[in-house]
C-alpha cells in the first residue's frame, strides 16, 4: 500500500444497486458513511480491504481518504469521493441526503 492517507474508509459500489457503499464497523456494507469502519493504520486498512474482497456483493473496492469531523463522522477528502458519498450533481433532486431530510420530517 503506498502513499497511503490515513485515516481512511473502503468504498466500492453495490453490484446489484450500483449505489456506493462503505464497509460498516460490523463488517457489512452500508450506504451511509457515518457507518463506516475507520482505519487508522496500515495494519488496519489491510484488514477492512480484505473483508471488502467480495464480489458478488460489491465491485471496485477502494480506500478513501477521510476527515473525522467533530460530531465523529467521516467525511471523504477528495471532491471526487464527496460527490460519489453525496449523489449526482446535476440532478439536485436525486441527492441522497437531501431526500432521507425530507422522508424523516
Amino acid at each position: 500500500m503506498s502513499r497511503l492517507s490515513l485515516p481512511a474508509v473502503v468504498s466500492a459500489n453495490d453490484l446489484l444497486a450500483g449505489h456506493v457503499v462503505y464497509l460498516d464497523r460490523e463488517g457489512g456494507f452500508s450506504r451511509d458513511i457515518a457507518r463506516a469502519a475507520i482505519a487508522r493504520s496500515e495494519a488496519e486498512a489491510r484488514a477492512l480491504m480484505s473483508q471488502a474482497d467480495r464480489p458478488l456483493q460489491v465491485v471496485g473496492p477502494d480506500l478513501v481518504a477521510v476527515e473525522i469531523g467533530p460530531d465523529g463522522i467521516p467525511r471523504p477528502r477528495h471532491l471526487r469521493e464527496a460527490i460519489r458519498e453525496r449523489g449526482p450533481t446535476h440532478r439536485p433532486d436525486l441527492d441522497r441526503h437531501r431526500r432521507e431530510t425530507l422522508q424523516d420530517a
